[in-house]
This record gives structure tokens, C-alpha cells and sequence, in this order.
């Protein structure tokens, strides 16, 4: 318990009097993480916020995964844009512009959320930090939420940003199905961030984080229509490459620009992307490690 000799007393459970995270509020002298003021129990969302703001404030300070995030995602398209050449986009009922854009934001979905979070998980794991944080009021899943909030605000900005200037750099139309479109960005980022929380579950140190997350990265920028479209993929290997985690989200962001997908495609992907989504979910509530390793 948190004893306050200042002036106001302590209704709340708090984690010590130093720096610990809170996500109360304190009426008395001590202080939490968080800054508020332990006046007893607090509301899910006002928990959420304050641990996102915590996790916004430590994530600004990393100019590393700063730079991952941010500058990665951005400049990979660019790389990509003299091996489209190589294909016959047109044949497949493909465009340059709608590829990239796509890659693009699946580039979004693996450094700005993915592999920066299987870092911060790691991370505030190995500091004890989520063990300190089970013993307040914050639930298992607002702890995981709320620490990927800030990873998962940049990845919508960056997809926001991205479709904006690739609308008006290579004067792409509006989108045909924007609901597709909207559908596939969220899906792919909650898939992400369960994916990054189950990858960081089998870290060891913050470290090796690094290296855990590359086969997904690598498996996604080669199979899941980031770099090579599926479309131009030979048919057995195409359809392997279509169960793949991204593949679906990808394919439901594209299809939200060229209107393509019809009605048993979109049903399959979003059931596809779903069956990910609750398979992830399930196995970081099974598997997830609070502790040190």
C-alpha cells in the first residue's frame, strides 16, 4: 500500500512512492508515473490514458525505434519502385500506384507497429515493468493495449499520410470501396500489435527482440504482396502465400482502392484476417510472459 504522510489521504492501491508507473490519482504527496492523483478507483479508458501517455512519453525518447517507425516505412516504397518495372502489372489488372500504396502501409504494419512493439514489450517486460503494473487496477489486456496505443496511433497516421500523398504523387482516384479499404488498415493493425505481444512472449532480452521479429518481417515483405504482388506469383505458390498473416489485410486495403475484390473475395479475407486476429489474440492470453525469462 502506498502510506501518504502529506496532506490528503490515499484511498488508492498504489506501486511505491519513487518513480513507479501509476494510473490513479493521488490526493497526498506521492506521486505516480503517470503524474494524476490516486482519489480510488479509476475508469478503463482513464487507465488506458494514462498508461498511453506514459508509453508515448518513453517511446519519444528512443530515437531508434523513432526512426524504425517512422522513416522505414516511408522510404521502403521507394526502393521497391524499380523492381515494378520488372512486372507486367498491366496484364494482371494492376497499376504502379495502387501496389505502392498498398506496400506502403503493410511497411507501416510491420515497422511502425510490429516490430517496435515486439521492442517494447520486450522491453518493459525485462524492466518489470508489466509485472508492477498487474498488481494495480489495470487489467491484462488494458496493460497490453495501453502500451501498444502509441505504436498503433503512428501506424493509422502513417497509412492516413500515405494515402493522401500517393492520391496526389501519382494521381490515383478516390478509393472504389473505401469500407474495404478502412476495413483492411484496422484489421492490420490490431493483427500487429497481437502478433508483436506473442513475438516479444518468446524474447529473451530486449536484444534478441531484434532478431525474433525479422522472420515475419521477411516472410511478410516477400509473400504477403509487399514487395512482389501475389498477382504475378505463380498460381500453387500464390495460394500459399494468400494464408500467410498480412496477405488478407493487404489484399483488403487493395481491393479498397481498384474495387477489384468481389463479393466471396472480401468475405474470404475478412474471415481469413478475423481467424488471425482471434488465433493471435488467443495465444498471447495462452503463452504471454509477464516476467523475466
Amino acid at each position: 500500500m502506498n502510506t501518504n504522510t502529506g496532506t490528503g489521504t490515499n484511498t488508492g492501491t498504489g506501486m511505491g512512492t519513487g518513480t513507479g508507473i501509476g494510473t490513479g490519482t493521488d490526493t497526498g504527496a506521492g506521486r505516480g508515473f503517470a503524474g494524476g492523483s490516486r482519489t480510488g478507483s479509476t475508469t478503463s479508458l482513464g487507465r488506458l490514458r494514462a498508461l498511453a501517455r506514459a508509453e508515448l512519453t518513453l517511446l519519444l525518447r528512443t530515437k531508434s525505434v523513432i526512426v524504425t517507425a517512422v522513416l522505414v516505412p516511408l522510404a521502403l516504397p521507394l526502393s521497391i519502385r524499380p523492381a515494378l518495372d520488372e512486372f507486367d502489372l498491366e496484364a494482371q489488372g494492376l497499376s504502379v500506384g495502387p501496389v505502392l500504396l498498398t506496400s506502403a502501409i503493410g511497411f507501416s504494419f510491420l515497422f511502425a507497429v510490429y516490430t517496435s512493439l515486439v521492442t517494447v514489450f520486450a522491453a518493459r517486460r525485462e524492466e518489470l515493468v508489466l509485472k508492477r503494473l498487474r498488481t494495480g487496477e489495470l487489467r491484462d489486456a488494458e496493460i497490453l493495449v495501453g502500451t501498444a496505443l502509441p505504436a498503433l496511433c503512428i501506424g493509422l497516421i502513417q497509412s492516413l499520410l500515405v494515402a493522401v500523398g500517393c492520391t496526389v504523387l501519382l494521381d490515383l482516384p478516390a478509393p472504389r470501396a473505401p469500407h474495404l479499404a478502412v476495413l483492411g488498415v484496422l484489421a492490420g493493425l490490431v493483427l500487429s500489435a497481437a502478433l508483436a505481444a506473442l513475438t516479444a512472449s518468446v524474447s529473451r532480452t530486449v536484444e534478441s527482440a531484434q532478431v525474433t521479429a525479422l522472420p515475419l518481417v521477411f516472410v511478410s515483405m516477400l509473400g504477403s504482396g509487399l514487395t512482389v504482388p501475389l498477382e504475378v506469383l505463380p498460381d500453387k505458390v500464390a495460394h500459399v502465400c494468400d494464408l500467410l498473416p498480412l496477405s488478407p489485410v493487404i489484399r483488403l486495403v487493395r481491393g479498397g482502392w481498384t474495387g477489384q475484390l468481389s463479393g466471396y473475395e472480401t468475405l474470404e479475407s475478412t474471415a481469413l484476417a478475423a481467424a488471425w486476429i482471434v488465433l493471435a489474440a488467443w495465444a498471447v492470453r495462452r503463452w504471454f510472459r509477464w516476467d523475466r525469462r
